[in-house]
């Protein structure tokens, strides 16, 4: 008997540090089966994608202004060099051009473009000169390749 209180005094339950994880796991698979029932009754969304070549065939005439070093830029028709001129005689000379086509002012598009060493700023300029005096459809060349 001695034994026993120099230990402590009898029978003592030590405490157990552990998590019961039974109750997470009956938890957790009432939620499984809450998404697996509720996942096929959701909506779908539709995204509406653009596609390429939706155009009927292409414009008949385009005037290409490339920015040029300085104020001056110079206008190609139908990818043929026409005559370079400064930016304030761009706009009447532009909107000529779209007069004189047969489908009307919003026929022929306007197309600005510019080699990488110009300042975006010049092209923006040019780009605000032209849809100030109303010229329709101005849009920016890319380059498609590497």
């Amino acid at each position: 008997m001695a034994e026993l209180n120099a230990r402590g005094g009898g029978r003592r339950r030590r405490t157990r540090n552990e998590i019961n994880m039974v109750p997470f796991i009956d938890v957790m698979l009432v939620l499984l089966i809450i998404f697996m029932v509720s996942a096929p009754l959701l909506p779908t969304g539709v995204v509406d994608l653009p596609t390429v070549g939706k155009a009927r065939q292409a414009p008949e005439k385009v005037v290409e202004v490339v920015v040029e070093e300085g104020d001056r830029v110079r206008l190609r028709i139908n990818r043929q060099d026409a005559d370079t001129l400064s930016v304030a005689e761009l706009p009447v000379r532009v909107k000529g051009l779209q007069d004189d086509a047969a489908g009307g002012a919003n026929a022929v598009p306007v197309i600005i473009s510019a080699r990488k060493d110009v300042r975006y700023k010049e092209v923006v300029h040019i780009m605000d000169v032209l849809q100030k005096a109303g010229v329709a459809r101005v849009g920016l060349s890319v380059r498609t390749g590497g």
